[in-house]
């Protein structure tokens, strides 16, 4: 009886883990001879791992990643331009607690996705939350909320994420329409949350693909560097601009 209600009580607190755990915790407390504060301490690290590891689950499963990637599979040695140093730097997660915005540049087939898949897998486990969505993706679901008048619905959506990777911007290229849409959404999120965009195409092309310039160029306290061969992935960091025309 008395072991039922210490299950019925761990059920009421969601304290699943130690639930499922509890016989194997006792005795493992008991053979290393814990102290009653040292035996709760190992209870709850053992819950905490538990709840981590579901959320980290769900977030990836709500991140829509395409694939799963990571910075140990990426190959350095076949982009040596690419600053290794600096995608560690990325992973790390600053520019997301700065709500910064991140450009992979490069043509296809370079590697810009894996990189920035394995930077979002990162920031779930650092605690953020991540949406991964291509480039045509997300205009055709903005312009068909427009139609459907729940445009307000898709941007607050989009604009939840403390990161939002968009992928193969400027792949195809915008109608005017729907590059005003896309603004909006970079103007909702400006200083609010991080973008991270992959291209195949250099920032000096986007005002012809997009219709209208946005991307503001790296201050002085952001960093960006030019890769120096071909392949290659260039990698900027900056801010959004908050003059997107909003319509």
């Amino acid at each position: 009886m008395e072991h039922d209600h210490l299950i019925a009580m761990l059920n009421r607190l969601k304290l699943t883990a130690i639930r499922d755990q509890l016989d194997s915790l006792v005795d493992e407390a008991a053979r290393r001879e814990l102290t009653i504060r040292e035996a709760l301490s190992l209870f709850c690290e053992r819950e905490i791992a538990r709840k981590d590891e579901r959320r980290i689950e769900m977030s990836i499963g709500l991140a829509r990643f395409p694939f799963v990637r990571d910075l140990d599979g990426f190959d350095f040695a076949a982009q040596p331009s690419i600053d290794k140093r600096q995608i560690r730097e990325l992973t790390g997660g600053r520019f997301i607690a700065n709500a910064e915005a991140v450009l992979l540049l490069g043509p296809p087939g370079v590697g810009k996705t894996h990189l920035a898949v394995a930077i979002g897998r990162q920031a779930i486990l650092a605690g953020y939350t991540v949406q991964f969505v291509p480039a045509p993706t997300l205009v055709a679901q903005l312009a068909k909320a427009h139609s459907e008048g729940r445009l307000e619905d898709r941007l607050t959506h989009f604009g939840k994420p403390k990161l939002l990777i968009i992928d193969e911007l400027g792949y195809l290229p915008f109608e005017p329409n729907a590059a005003h849409l896309f603004f909006q959404l970079v103007s909702r999120r400006y200083e609010r949350g991080s973008i991270l965009i992959t291209s195949n195409r250099a920032i000096s092309e986007w005002e012809r693909r997009l219709a209208t310039p946005w991307w503001q160029p790296p201050s002085s306290t952001a960093s960006s560097i030019t890769a120096t061969s071909s392949p290659s992935v260039a990698i900027a960091t900056g801010c959004a601009r908050s003059d997107a025309p909003a319509y």
